[in-house]
């Protein structure tokens, strides 16, 4: 292992600033830097995994994504024909395409709850608090998921707007097993896992589980009036579905992230279309666009319950950033903020090469 320490000095300041554990992996033009700081359970002095399992949350939508356009260049899928030609049960507005689904463009209400312009909240599936608490373990079938976001009306007209949704990519797994009969789990491994030898990542659809060896995240949440923190390693993660579903590792992020946007996955005009961002927030068909101080760098990061990812690429993909976090999660998301200056001082070390 290479010495970085500017790089362990950068995860260690994290830990101080409210992470459980961290684990990161860089590959870069110095080679490979493995390495992790904090502790591996509460109340406990284990150092942790540096090569355990963890939820990526919303980094599934970059290999949702990838999925779809792999079938799209087998011919099985039309990236701007109808939705509603391959889930014709919804009734869904005809102008909606599956590009639309994989940019965020289709205007369809969010089944985790969406929050307007005026400050308006509106409630969806329960994901905060005692009421998730109480539900963790519940099994909400994506096609539940889908009509419970339009039994709202939509955001905006077909592509005359943007805004992020989890049940577009709830939709756009639905079309994967659709159009090929199989289950998306199945179509990840054949599309995806088995050619990158990928060996730590699945897609647990309502299973709770978690393969070992793994580190652990929490939730703080208020009970009659008492505070209390429970594990929540073990989740069922069918409420946010093909939104945030998966599980991985860093150095399998690192192999997909690495190979996705270094063009070995992907037919050339497809990768090219999937890193074209919209203008709103530069996000492409699964992934975001950031311009930094060394050029773009590509990136689809993610959080769930107590537990999160960092997946980047520079755009030749041979600079990756891949990590795994955990944490006391609570319904105020009193992490974001240091997970904020997580993201920023991290990507600042590796890709611009100093700390910010």
């Amino acid at each position: 292992m290479n010495d970085r320490p500017e790089l362990l000095k950068a995860i260690d300041e994290l830990t101080a600033s409210g992470f459980l554990g961290i684990q990161l992996r860089v590959n870069d033009e110095h080679g490979e830097w493995v390495g992790g700081a904090g502790a591996r359970e509460l109340e406990s002095g284990d150092r942790p995994l540096t090569d355990g399992h963890f939820r990526i949350g919303s980094s599934t939508k970059s290999f949702v994504a990838t999925t779809v356009l792999l079938l799209v260049a087998e011919g099985r899928i039309g990236l701007d024909a109808p939705v509603a030609d391959h889930l014709p049960a919804f009734g869904l507005d005809r102008r909606i395409t599956t590009r639309m689904l994989l940019q965020h463009t289709s205007g369809i209400f969010n089944h985790t709850g969406e929050l307007y312009e005026d400050g308006t909240i509106v409630l969806g599936v329960p994901w905060r608090g005692k009421e998730w608490v109480d539900n963790r373990f519940t099994t909400y079938p994506p096609e539940e998921l889908v009509r419970l976001s339009l039994s709202h009306p939509p955001r905006f007209a077909p592509g005359a707007g943007w805004s992020y949704s989890n049940t577009n990519y709830v939709l756009a797994r639905l079309i994967v097993e659709a159009v090929t009969g199989r289950s998306f789990a199945e179509e990840l491994r054949r599309l995806i896992l088995d050619p990158l030898g990928l060996t730590g990542t699945l897609a647990p659809g309502a299973s709770a589980k978690i393969p070992a060896p793994r580190n652990h995240g929490y939730y703080r949440y208020e009970d009659e009036g008492q505070e209390r923190t429970i594990d929540v390693t073990r989740q069922n993660p069918s409420w946010v579905g093909a939104g945030g579903d998966m599980i991985s590792t860093t150095a399998d992020l690192h192999t997909y992230f690495s190979a996705l946007i270094g063009g070995r996955l992907l037919p050339p005009d497809l990768l090219t279309q999937m890193r074209t961002p919209e203008e709103t927030v530069g996000y492409g068909l699964g992934v975001f666009a950031q311009e930094t101080a060394a050029g773009t760098v590509f990136h689809h990061n993610g959080a769930v319950m107590g537990s999160a990812a960092l997946m980047y690429a520079s755009a030749d993909g041979r600079t990756t950033l891949t990590a795994g976090l955990t944490w006391v999660d609570d319904a105020a998301m009193s992490i974001a903020p240091a997970f904020q200056e997580a993201q920023s001082r991290l990507v600042g070390e590796v890709f611009c090469g100093k700390l910010r």
